[in-house]
């Protein structure tokens, strides 16, 4: 699906763009510990936008089936879950948002089953 590829390289860019940020805009403003917790963010945010192009080229050779369409939402949602809580986290204090953090990685961890999924029962 080519929105897959869309998105895929849209948090691809941001994640890029996050992480010069946090490395150059960030320093001397954060604790070491908030600077560890923003790099997680941005690592995890890119690994998962991989994880959304893989689904797309997955998408080209077995179609779309339901489970790895929702195996790219899931990394979305994640994304935006885990990702962006630790952003705002970290950035700004706010801990309340730590507890939407561990949604975005069960989020994660439910696209990466359903991408099995997909890629066993139609490959």
């Amino acid at each position: 699906m080519k929105i897959f590829f869309i998105l895929g390289a849209l948090f691809c860019a941001l994640a890029v763009a996050l992480g010069a940020f946090g490395s150059h805009g960030l320093e001397g403003k954060l604790s070491a510990k908030m600077i560890e917790v923003y790099k997680t963010g941005v690592q995890y945010h890119m690994y998962h936008a991989l994880g959304i192009l893989a689904v797309g080229f997955l998408a080209m050779k077995i179609g779309t089936p339901s489970s790895l369409v929702w195996s790219g939402w899931l990394m979305v949602i994640g994304i935006i879950l885990f990702s962006g809580s630790l952003y705002i986290l970290s950035t700004t204090g706010i801990t309340k948002l730590g507890m939407i953090t561990p949604l975005g990685g069960v989020a994660f961890i439910v696209g990466w089953v359903l991408f099995i999924v997909a890629a066993v029962k139609h490959m």
